[in-house]
């Protein structure tokens, strides 16, 4: 939590003006007492309306400056509390976007998403908290005591006892509580992981009949959130009824020896009442301080949380090479016996692959399911860096390039084709800015999306819903594929992107990509022999290696792996 005390530097006057003003609030509120007394003793009880009316107006404006304290202070704190979290969020999302893929998926969506918004609401809460009362707190209950040895000094010894018998009801209870409620925290979020699964899951666990199974596990998980939440509350709501228990046996003493004092004349009735309210006083911002080192306790251990994401080093370096100022000529993709290996895994995915290609050339990448293609293609735009081996755009390695100038030049159409919520027009402008109206028609007409985008009422203003609900898949992938096309890349990866596209469609679209004027290098990766036959050159993968790579017509008589995906297609 320490390390996050950084990004809030800037609120430092706020954090040093929120705890003052109130301390002012309390310095007033212990003043009221003795004023009441005094209007008591002084003017109530000897029938003087002037000093009545003196005292009251005293109380009312040490009630008024008090509440302005009291919202000054808030102010201040909520300032600081609602700045502080707005900058560990940015910091936090900027950082989560200098992970790689690699590391994003071994996190976790759902921890992520846990973690930048229940967590940093709990630092939110914890802080704002901290600010209003850790200094408050304490200088009431000191302050009160303090004052209450001015009025008599037994029953201020009587006041001490009560606050040393409370602070350890209190606080003995609150460290018997915490461990429970960073379990509790933790059990939440393995209830969102759940949630989680489910949700991108549903058509899965729909196909195999499974919902009774989610729900059962649901429910078992629900059902131990539901004890930890009742065990810790049973024990923390049992503070309440402790603490007024204490609190009235020690009234029933105060008022016992105050009114002997009182019919003795060693004490007034105003200063029994100023006793009593400070007594209230003593409990209620015991309770608060309980509160507050409760919920800063929780805050502290959702700031490790949050502090775990920040330690997670990128593995994806930023190079200093922008490839804008590279020389064009020669390879424009080029892998030199490059290895990859995921994480934990003990075999590698890739195995010494080994090819280059060039300005204008259509390169197809076929194998098997689990052959290594998506992983070979993720090596180009840097989502992953290769373990062993070189890879090279227009001759610089990839880890030297700037990630900027990067995937600028390279556009990828993903397995799971992506569609922002918005409009169309936004998700287009998101892959280029500056695109024209008549640049987006004509992405959507080289995708093949023209008539059933333009055909409708909104055209490019036609809403996407969430992942593109709206849309089939087959819709999806010619969209995204339209995305793509709009920002003009030198290196376009078609990831299998294909697979939702009939025969037809597929054999427009590869024809057009041929067609295009500033002659891009394509890279069509597909499990249909069909979508990669008149490609120049096709690598064939087997078990992570290259196996072939080659014309269709050489592989067909020299690839022994190509001939069988070709057979059992024809």
């Amino acid at each position: 939590m320490k390390k996050l005390l950084v990004y809030i530097k800037e609120y430092r006057l706020e954090c040093v003006l929120g705890p003052l003003f109130k301390l002012l609030e309390a310095f007033f509120d212990l003043m009221v007492p003795l004023v009441m007394a005094a209007m008591i003793d002084k003017g109530i009880l000897e029938h003087n309306k002037e000093i009545i009316f003196k005292y009251g107006l005293v109380t009312f404006l040490l009630a008024l400056v008090g509440l302005i304290s009291s919202v000054t202070a808030q102010y201040f704190a909520a300032k600081a509390s609602i700045g502080f979290v707005r900058n560990i969020r940015n910091a936090l999302f900027k950082h989560i976007n200098k992970l790689s893929i690699g590391q994003i998926e071994t996190i976790g969506k759902d921890s992520l998403v846990t973690r930048i918004t229940s967590d940093i609401n709990q630092v939110q809460s914890g802080t704002n908290m901290a600010l209003r009362l850790f200094l408050r707190s304490p200088f009431i209950v000191v302050g009160a005591v303090a004052m209450s040895f001015t009025i008599n000094v037994k029953i201020a010894l009587i006041l001490t006892a009560m606050i040393i018998l409370l602070a350890v009801v209190i606080f003995g209870i609150m460290l018997i509580t915490m461990p429970g409620f960073k379990k509790t925290q933790k059990q939440l979020e393995k209830i969102a992981l759940h949630t989680g699964e489910n949700v991108d899951g549903a058509r899965v666990i729909r196909a195999f009949n499974h919902e009774n199974k989610e729900e059962e596990n649901f429910r078992k998980d629900n059902n131990l959130l539901k004890k930890l939440q009742l065990k810790v509350s049973s024990i923390s709501t049992s503070m309440n009824p402790m603490t007024y228990l204490i609190l009235n046996g020690f009234l029933v003493v105060i008022l016992f020896v105050g009114t002997k004092n009182v019919g003795s004349g060693a004490m007034k009735v105003g200063q029994l009442i100023a006793l009593t309210n400070y007594m209230t006083q003593i409990l209620t911002e015991l309770i608060k301080l309980a509160d507050t080192i409760i919920l800063t306790s929780k805050a502290v251990s959702s700031g490790d949380r949050i502090n775990e994401i920040f330690e997670v080093k990128p593995d994806l370096l930023d190079g200093t090479v922008d490839l804008n100022e590279t020389d064009k000529a020669g390879n424009i993709v080029e892998f030199n016996k490059v290895s990859y290996s995921y994480k934990g895994s003990k075999e590698n995915a890739l195995e010494k692959i080994s090819f280059d290609a060039k300005k204008g050339e259509t390169i197809g990448i076929i194998g098997r399911t689990g052959s290594g293609k998506s992983t070979l293609i993720n090596l180009i735009p840097r989502f992953y860096d290769a373990t062993e081996g070189e890879v090279k755009l227009f001759g610089k390695d990839v880890k030297s390039v700037t990630l900027e100038s990067l995937r600028a030049k390279v556009g990828i159409v993903l397995q799971k084709s992506v569609l922002f919520k918005g409009s169309l027009r936004d998700n287009l402008l998101m892959a280029n800015p500056d695109a024209t109206e008549e640049e987006m028609i004509e992405a959507l007409k080289l995708s093949q999306s023209y008539d059933f985008i333009m055909n409708g009422k909104d055209g490019l203003d036609t809403k996407v819903l969430i992942n593109g609900n709206n849309f089939s898949g087959g819709q999806k992938q010619r969209l995204f594929i339209a995305c793509t096309l709009v920002k003009k890349p030198e290196i376009i990866i078609l990831d299998d992107s294909f697979s939702a596209l009939d025969y037809l469609t597929d054999k427009n679209l590869r024809k057009d990509l041929k067609a295009l004027p500033y002659n891009p290098l394509t890279i069509i990766v597909s499990q249909r022999i069909t979508s990669v036959i008149d490609c120049d050159r096709i690598i064939v993968m087997d078990e992570g290696e290259m196996v072939g790579y080659d014309s269709h017509d050489n592989l067909l008589k020299n690839c022994l792996e190509y001939q069988d995906i070709y057979d059992s297609q024809q």
